[in-house]
């Protein structure tokens, strides 16, 4: 069976401007790059977004598919593959909104994953619920809105394996506890 991350894009991959959809739009955060490759001779690497701007009518499906395109395009010319990108474009009510497991439990079975060997990174206290409600390690980022939400993640309970100040720091971690 394989391992996977399962990524955060705005504020974990890149900056998050809020509703990120034109291309001028996307920068990649510092440590992205030297941190997934210190991670992808071990893991998988996949996408999991909520974007609720598609919703709101602030972007199209069109427009989100052209901007993430350019960012795998960006990692692919680092030698960094992301597998796939599985994206929530509901404001509410649905079920496939983070802290919803649905895309998860999808990855794992498409791609024959090992759960208890996978991750989730984010900068959202929903991603980190994700995370532990499909039964991954977590690991909450300080960046993008990570530390505006962090008195939220204490409130709330909900305990990543391990809170990072970016993601150079959330790979290494990854490195020292989880390579097995």
């Amino acid at each position: 069976m394989k391992k996977a991350l399962f990524l955060d894009r705005d504020g974990t991959l890149i900056e998050d401007v809020g509703y990120a959809h034109k291309p001028e739009q996307l920068k990649l955060l510092p440590g992205v790059v030297d941190g997934l490759k210190l991670l992808q001779k071990h893991y998988l690497f996949f996408i999991i977004t909520n974007q609720p701007g598609i919703g709101k009518g602030y972007y199209t499906v069109q427009d989100f598919h052209i901007f993430n395109n350019l960012l795998i395009e960006i990692l692919k010319k680092e030698k960094i593959e992301i597998q796939r990108t599985y994206f929530c474009p509901h404001v509410e009510g649905c079920d496939c909104k983070k802290p919803s497991t649905k895309y998860v439990r999808q990855i794992v079975q498409e791609f024959d994953i090992d759960i208890s060997s996978c991750w989730v990174l984010g900068d959202h206290p929903s991603d980190v619920l994700m995370g532990i409600n499909a039964g991954c390690r977590t690991i909450y980022l300080l960046s993008g809105h990570g530390a505006k939400h962090f008195a939220e993640l204490k409130e709330k309970g909900i305990s990543p394996n391990f809170i990072a100040h970016d993601f150079y720091s959330a790979a290494q971690y990854i490195l020292m506890d989880g390579v097995k």
